[in-house]
């Protein structure tokens, strides 16, 4: 039985238009950008935890409604 690794490396490589790769270079260098941004922040000290409540509507820690 294969795993889903073994049918990555098995699957013959997709060639891309110059705009898809383009595409993916810029959304790569976006996500570079954005993580250097985080990395220089400040870290929070004794926050809840996990994602952002605000962005991904996660009101609740290990099963327990939070509120602000």
């Amino acid at each position: 039985m294969k795993d889903e690794t073994d049918r990555q490396e098995d699957a013959p490589e997709k060639l891309l238009s110059p705009a898809a790769r383009r595409a993916l270079a810029e959304a790569e260098a976006r996500r570079r950008a954005y993580e250097a941004e985080a990395a220089k922040a400040p870290k929070e000290l004794g926050g809840r935890g996990g994602h952002d409540p605000a962005r991904y509507g996660d009101w609740e820690v290990k099963g327990i409604a939070t509120d602000f």
